[in-house]
């Protein structure tokens, strides 16, 4: 069955609340910016089946990761949206080649057509859009929009996190033990045997998201292996540092974009005295 949903008359942004915490610049171009994460996420749903095999083509590239027609589809029109609402940004997506044109610019988009393109494809509905422009490395707005479970996770730096507009918050979670963790799977059972009362997450294919939902306080920590890149990352750091959360490497330093680099080692994500405890 094809995956369709109807979008909300009312636009995601608490207009009121929010708008009021923003400088019109700010308010403009996040709303911009949403509209288009959701415009994208509408375009991938004609891809998405619940349940079953998506009916896109799928290929494979470098390191055997697969990208299918709706990653590319989506990476056409977000390119074209997001170059128009700020055309001073440069672009690092992960379905367009990174020529390094990038570097030393000061703002850049970086972009997740499809964060979980394992998961989209086999039908299940945790993956999401990404998108945040990036200011001298660090992320200032950011969208993470979850098409096919009609959720939307928005923030502005310094002005709190959203989602589907309510404001929300990392939970109060300071032990491990009982803390309800997601990520690697091989990593986390290690971590039981140190700590017995984790509860480990179901699987969630997209890190993004998982990033997102530490965010709202439905989970309260994950952990990221090694290789993920700048475009799984940016936009839900900004969701989870504005809902009072970190997400920080093993030396518990913050995160740098746009660097030549695009890659990360092994990450944590959590409130800040989790995190602490947790390294």
């Amino acid at each position: 069955m094809r995956w369709t949903r109807t979008r909300p008359k009312q636009g995601l942004i608490p207009t009121r609340e929010f708008a009021a915490l923003l400088t019109p610049f700010d308010d403009e171009m996040l709303a911009a910016i949403q509209a288009a994460a959701c415009d994208a996420g509408d375009l991938a749903l004609g891809y998405f089946n619940h349940g079953q095999l998506t009916s896109a083509s799928i290929e494979m590239k470098a390191g055997n990761s697969p990208v299918t027609a709706a990653d590319k589809a989506v990476d056409r029109l977000l390119h074209g949206r997001l170059r128009e609402i700020c055309p001073e940004a440069a672009w690092l997506s992960e379905e367009t080649l990174d020529d390094g044109a990038r570097l030393g610019q000061n703002l850049v988009f970086v972009v997740d057509p499809i964060d979980g393109t394992r998961g989209f494809m086999a039908g299940d509905p945790q993956w999401c859009v990404c998108v945040a422009l990036v200011e001298a490395g660090r992320p200032i707005l950011a969208v993470v929009h979850v098409p096919a479970l009609d959720e939307t996770f928005i923030a502005a730096r310094g002005q709190g996190a959203w989602r589907n507009g309510l404001r929300i918050q990392v939970s109060g979670q300071v032990e491990l033990s009982g803390a309800k963790l997601a990520g690697p799977r091989f990593l986390l059972d290690r971590m039981a045997e140190r700590h017995p009362g984790i509860v480990i997450a179901r699987k969630i294919p997209s890190l993004a998201y998982r990033i997102a939902l530490v965010a709202d306080g439905r989970l309260d920590g994950n952990i990221a292996g090694a290789n993920s890149h700048d475009w799984d990352l940016a936009a839900a750091d900004l969701i989870l540092h504005e809902a009072g959360g970190v997400l920080v490497d093993h030396n518990n330093q913050t995160l740098q974009y746009n660097r030549h680099d695009t890659r990360h080692g092994v990450l944590y994500a959590g409130p800040r005295a989790l995190v602490k405890q947790w390294l």
